[in-house]
């Protein structure tokens, strides 16, 4: 039996070690490549008190360490736990506790012995895979097995799929489940049966080539059972290029497209729109997703002969009269050239913007079905690559791809609302790697509006690639910043023409009222891009006088130049316009996006993302990441490709992502997070107003509101009236669902905000202050919070501290003539967001508005934001702006240049 004192040592790193049973445990590393993930669990486990020993090796020369072999029998270990590398730990270790050792492996023993298990349970199309726990012995995983568990293999899965779906958290479960057996002493040790065993070679690139030669079925089988690693390859256009996302297909569909020769393969393979169709020597077929070529690069196969490296279009005799005619143009345009070659660059050679307008009309002259834009010259600077560009224009190559959308619709508010749920990346929209998903909810009723695409960490680098190439590579890095802006109206005007809908997906995911996202969620997004829009042609440097360089001169001037790669993040309660107010000031600084929007509401980001690729912003420009935090929102943090991070969120996570942009690679940060912005009414205000602007201050969008008034500060003479006034208008005001025009409030956004409310009341009540109204969840279906207001809230309160980010009206008296006095309450806090004054004294409302530290002071009004104004918070509130000229400074650095003359 293994007792509390006892040791259970997991040789490398059991996944989740900490489920292992109430029995000490350690952790040894052996010295293996490639255990980065793993690694980082013994990290983990150090922070939690568990023993970690590193070393570099067991073995010198084929013998034990006797140095390590002490210090492991030191720990007393009575069983050892390995993930399949038993081949690495020396006998007299394997053997030395009273338990012995047991292994995992994630194959169906005795099939699949050997490091690459996965992968040959794949290549050979096994119909079931699984896992074993095995005892150790000195063969190649030969020992008695302990348990197995079998799970179906699907058509389509990769190592990676059935990994993450079965073997790793069954896996973990397993291994758990043979160390209690082996506790409780019912392990049982079944000889492996002679019949049926194999073994096969570790799968490395050199191995994995593709063999032509086979059906289809089995090169689907072995391009799957490679990806991702080692990946399989084979010689196209004279280099190395690998096959990643292979499928089989319906051979009864039609295919369509351009063909490809690949040598040794019973057929070209043929480029679609769907991507690259393979044949077998069965003449049945299959489809690949993606091709990486030898630099690493990496592109949707549907996008071969477009990615710059394939082989040159070859000319046919017509192509090449017209490459000879245009030649001549050039010739008579670029005069200053003697002769014009393949590498001629137009502008290098002196041509300005009327050349291009020339050039263009010249085209059409000799070709009348060869639409140029001026963009295209722009795009193709040398004469191979503009003859290039313009024949595959000829033959119909370069036509725009249809978007690919798999719409959800809905009949719901008088339409049908179409929403994509895919990941948007490179312009695509594709499935989460391994297919994960999730469902997101719609408040009102608590029912799933669809299954929405989980983004895992691969799928980050591939957005993050496709944005670092879309700024460095593709035309948006290198257009017209008025022609940027022509994208963004463009934009913006889609955005008008879907308002309706993007406001009724907004009311569904987030539990918008109909009424104000149509107004506020969706109308002052779209006001936001058309702002943005303008400042695209506006961005500039200045000259700077400096200390001339005598006898010669100087010239110091600055450029502003935008960051490149740009990660936001952005919360729940407003999911359109927080991407809004970040996304638009980040596009027309020149940057590219990637964007996660909150998990439990991402449906308007990702119409906004089919929006966006409707307007005509290039691939890889815009990408929409639905996802974890935890997952996505981490490894933006830390990637080291991503040159600025905008958040909004709460203080806690926002203090947890400076630290890993600085950590990573010391990233540019802006933040808006928590609140408890006071709002200070005098008994000189304009009474009625000020109950109707004080309860909008709290009730606006159910209380989801960042710059809510989180704390009232009522003069005494006025308190009980004022208290009054709003008591008997929350009693009018009408529950209910959001698209119901007359509804004043909606529910709350999802279930664990609903509960932290209601807990966030019970803890008022408890503290002792007076709860008037409201506290509860609405006896209805979805999740609805009663409007709530407390009186006698005293400041060393919980709920006078804290943000309910909810419809809770936190009220306290001051007294008549106290000013100083509740300007000090008024600052007692960390955050500064928000602050509000209501008061008919103009030197009084100047004197508060000066000494409230707040980055937003409103004056007789409340939640008066617009496009134009900087808004951002004080202290723990963050730093950086939205809105205005000055959120555009958050997306741009500035270059200094000096020249001397």
């Amino acid at each position: 039996m293994l007792g509390r004192s006892q040791c259970c040592v997991v040789l490398c790193v059991l996944p989740e070690w900490r489920k292992v049973p109430e029995a000490g445990r350690g952790i040894m590393m052996p010295a293996v490549s490639g255990l980065g993930g793993r690694l980082r669990s013994a990290t983990e486990a150090e922070k939690d008190g568990v023993p970690v020993f590193k070393f570099p090796r067991w073995r010198l020369k084929g013998q034990a360490i006797q140095e390590v072999v002490t210090q492991y029998k030191a720990t007393g270990a009575e069983l050892n736990v390995l993930p399949f590398c038993s081949q690495f730990i020396p006998m007299e270790v394997i053997d030395h506790p009273r338990h012995g050792s047991i292994i995992y492996h994630p194959s169906l023993l005795p099939r699949h012995r050997g490091a690459s298990a996965i992968n040959w349970t794949l290549i050979h199309g096994d119909k079931k895979g699984g896992f074993t726990v095995f005892w150790a012995d000195d063969g190649l995983d030969t020992g008695p097995i302990l348990l197995q568990r079998e799970c179906d293999v699907e058509p389509n899965d990769t190592v990676n799929t059935i990994y993450k779906r079965f073997l790793f958290p069954e896996g973990v479960k397993g291994t758990v489940e043979a160390v209690r057996l082996i506790a409780e002493g019912k392990a049982p040790k079944i000889t492996q049966p002679g019949d049926g065993a194999t073994y096969e070679c570790i799968q490395k690139k050199d191995n994995a080539k593709i063999d032509w030669n086979q059906s289809a079925e089995a090169l689907h089988n072995w391009i799957r059972g490679n990806d991702k690693v080692p990946g399989a390859w084979a010689e196209v256009d004279g280099q190395k290029v690998t096959f990643y996302g292979s499928s089989l297909v319906d051979n009864e569909t039609a295919v369509n497209g351009q063909p490809l020769e690949i040598p040794g393969a019973s057929q070209p393979g043929i480029v679609t729109k769907s991507g690259l169709v393979l044949f077998g020597n069965d003449g049945k077929t299959l489809l690949v997703k993606n091709l990486q070529f030898e630099d690493g690069k990496m592109i949707a196969a549907a996008q071969y002969f477009r990615s710059g490296s394939s082989a040159a279009v070859e000319l046919t005799e017509e192509e090449k009269t017209f490459a000879e005619q245009m030649r001549a143009v050039w010739e008579s345009i670029l005069s200053n050239v003697s002769q014009i070659e393949d590498s001629t660059d137009f502008f290098k050679s002196g041509a300005a913007s009327m050349d291009v307008v020339r050039l263009v009309e010249e085209v059409k002259l000799r070709a009348s079905s060869c639409q140029l834009q001026n963009e295209d010259v722009y795009m193709n600077t040398t004469f191979k690559d503009f003859i290039q560009m313009c024949v595959r224009k000829l033959r119909g190559e370069d036509d725009e791809e249809e978007l690919v959308v798999d719409y959800v619709e809905k009949n719901i508010n008088n339409m049908i609302i179409k929403m994509p749920h895919q990941l948007f990346i490179n312009g695509e929209f594709v499935d989460a790697e391994g297919g994960k998903t999730y469902k997101t909810i719609n408040p009102t009723d608590g029912t799933a509006i669809c299954d929405v695409s989980l983004a895992q960490i691969s799928d980050v680098d591939r957005a993050v690639a496709a944005a670092k190439e879309a700024f460095e590579e593709g035309e948006w890095g290198k257009m017209n910043p008025r022609d940027r802006g022509r994208l963004i109206y463009r934009l913006a005007d889609l955005m008008e023409e879907h308002q309706e809908e993007l406001a009724t997906i907004e009311a569904i995911d987030s539990g918008a009222v109909y009424t104000l996202a149509l107004k506020t969620h969706v109308g002052m997004s779209i006001q936001t891009f058309r702002y943005f829009a303008g400042w695209c042609d506006k961005i500039q440097g200045s000259t700077i006088p400096i200390n001339q360089a005598r006898p010669n001169r100087n010239l110091t001037f600055t450029k502003k130049e935008p960051m490149g790669v740009c990660a936001i993040v952005i919360p729940w309660n407003y999911p359109l316009m927080m991407l809004a107010w970040k996304t638009a000031a980040c596009l027309a600084a020149g940057n590219t996006v990637v964007l996660k929007p909150a998990q439990v509401t991402p449906l308007t980001a990702l119409k906004f993302a089919e929006l966006a690729a409707r307007a005509g912003l290039p691939k890889g420009v815009i990408n929409i990441l639905p996802g974890s935090g935890a997952l996505v929102g981490q490894r933006l943090s830390d990637h080291p490709d991503v040159r600025k991070l905008g958040f909004t969120g709460s203080t806690e996570i926002g203090k947890h992502i400076m630290k890993s942009c600085a950590v990573s690679n010391v990233k540019k940060v802006s933040l808006e997070l928590g609140g408890k912005s006071p709002l200070i009414i005098f008994s000189d205000c304009e009474m009625d107003k000020a109950v109707r602007m004080g309860m909008s201050s709290v009730f606006f969008n159910k209380g989801e509101n960042c710059i809510a008034a989180g704390r009232l500060f009522v003069e005494d003479s006025i308190h009980d009236l004022f208290v009054q006034k709003v008591v008997e208008e929350v009693k009018k005001m009408k529950i209910g669902d959001p698209l119901d025009r007359s509804t004043d409030h909606g529910p709350q956004n999802h279930k664990a905000h609903l509960d932290k409310l209601v807990e966030y009341c019970q803890t008022g009540v408890k503290e002792g202050a007076t709860l008037v109204c409201g506290g509860r969840q609405v006896q209805r279906p979805g999740f609805f919070f009663e409007p709530t207001v407390f009186t006698d809230v005293q400041d060393h309160m919980y709920i006078a501290k804290e943000e309910s980010f909810g419809p809770v009206m936190i009220i306290s008296k001051f007294k008549s003539g106290e000013v100083d006095d509740v300007l000090r309450r008024a600052n007692a806090t960390e955050y500064g967001l928000a602050s509000g004054v209501f008061t008919r004294d103009i030197s009084k409302a100047l004197y508060v508005s000066e000494r409230l530290n707040a980055g937003t002071v409103f004056v007789n009004t409340y939640n008066k934001t617009d496009v134009a104004a900087p808004f951002g918070g004080f202290k723990q509130s963050g730093f950086g702006k939205d809105l205005g000229q000055e959120a555009l400074n958050e997306y741009l650095k500035t270059k200094a240049v000096t020249i001397e003359y």
